[in-house]
């Protein structure tokens, strides 16, 4: 490539940092802008709402890498520097502070922002939504105080991050209630049966777990002081954590022109519907070849798998994105990780004990396995991947029981092709 060339990096998150770290292992000596609008260098998300949030670790942990780091790469890092405009016909970037940057090729990785309520109460203080490094801090003080206090941390909204936040808060002491509107938590993404070993799992940590029901209202004189749920329940708090979701950031998007739906829209290279424009990570709403779909996830594996990728297109090394979808998750002593993608499914199957949370889960749809979770259990990553390679349906007695090695039941599927 010249070292006339410049690309620009919108968004200084883990897809945007991965995505300059690759230009320079790729060989690409043209210049690098990375442009963030946090005051803080790269770092991952994950942590914000366990070990950074319980105060385990420094901000060192979560960040992607060392201080010297883009320094000594020659990778311009710009932090506390918002993006005011995209020009995708005369390829310049425009900061909201210094001077425009001529492209030859732009990522955007702009993230996603908090889902806010509106209801009445939602702006007095001691509201708080996580979603940066900024926020955890203000959060751990928050459940420190309320701990020291008794008084309760409510948490509203019981998907991964309202669960994780839940777990830590617990962890550091504090009384914790959780409201969500759905039957259990985690619901949405992993349906009833999984959702309730999540709602026992909080129950037995002594989280009061309020579930079938939606917020009506914050109320306190000059913070929030309770919290009053649809069907009259009060709830004394001594702070609040609202994680009702994301959606991407793509205003920036919009106004370039580009084509946004559910987020910036992207081929399987990761380019967008603008010449010389790649979207990655949250924002991004890519088409997968192995599903033949559009997947927009919200996961650190995204982020971090999507990055790289841009980078290499970036580059015109035609790259298509094709990573399995991944995520994992962290409460108190339970660990697991999900893989694949089962927006729609017709049994769950598990092998293990749930109620000592050392299984997995298998999700199907007409005897396919389509995604899987283990949980607490670390020695079949090769098997799970096997059987989500399979396109045949598993024999699902035989998936659930533990004498008989998955990989017996993933080739037996494969057998059948």
């Amino acid at each position: 490539m010249s070292s006339k060339q410049t690309f620009v990096i919108v968004g200084a998150g883990l897809a945007g940092a991965k995505a300059a770290e690759t230009l320079r292992t790729e060989g690409f000596d043209g210049d690098v802008v990375l442009l963030g609008d946090e005051p803080v260098r790269p770092y991952e998300r994950p942590p914000l709402s366990k070990d950074y949030l319980r105060g385990e670790v420094d901000f060192n942990g979560p960040a992607v890498h060392d201080t010297d780091f883009y320094a000594a790469h020659d990778i311009e890092l710009r932090t506390s520097t918002a993006v005011s405009a995209v020009d995708t016909d005369g390829r310049v970037v425009t900061p909201e502070t210094g001077e425009p940057v001529h492209y030859d090729a732009v990522l955007l990785a702009t993230g996603a922002q908090p889902r806010r309520l509106s209801i009445p109460g939602a702006e007095l203080p001691g509201v708080h939504y996580l979603r940066t490094v900024a926020d955890s801090d203000a959060i751990h003080s928050a459940i420190a105080a309320s701990a020291e206090a008794s008084a309760p941390v409510v948490v509203i909204g019981a998907g991964w991050i309202g669960c994780e936040v839940a777990a830590s808060a617990r962890q550091l002491g504090a009384e914790v209630a959780v409201v969500e509107p759905g039957s259990a938590p985690l619901e949405r993404v992993l349906g009833l049966e999984v959702g309730r070993v999540f709602a026992e799992l909080h129950a037995t940590h002594g989280v009061q777990l309020h579930l079938g029901v939606g917020v009506e209202a914050f109320t306190g004189s000059e913070r929030v002081e309770e919290v009053r749920l649809a069907n009259g329940t009060k709830l004394a708090a001594g702070m609040v954590v609202v994680g009702i979701g994301v959606g991407p950031r793509t205003s920036l998007a919009e106004a370039a022109g580009l084509t946004v739906d559910n987020g910036v829209i992207t081929d399987e290279f990761l380019a967008t519907s603008a010449p010389g424009v790649f979207a990655a990570g949250d924002v991004a709403n890519v088409f997968h070849p192995r599903y033949g779909t559009r997947i927009r996830l919200e996961h650190w594996s995204a982020a971090l798998n999507q990055g790289p990728v841009a980078a290499r297109n970036m580059l015109g090394r035609a790259t298509p994105y094709e990573k399995l979808p991944y995520f994992y998750s962290d409460q108190y002593d339970f660990g697991m990780e999900y893989r694949g993608f089962a927006p729609h499914f017709d049994q769950v199957v598990f092998r293990g004990d749930t109620s000592k949370y050392t299984f997995i889960a298998f999700w199907l749809n007409e005897g396919r396995v389509l995604a899987v979770m283990n949980a607490n259990v670390w020695d079949q990553n090769d098997q799970i991947e096997a059987l989500l390679d399979a396109t045949a349906a598993v024999d699902a007695s035989r998936l659930a029981d533990r004498d008989v090695d998955l990989a017996e039941v993933a080739s037996a599927a494969t057998e059948r092709l």
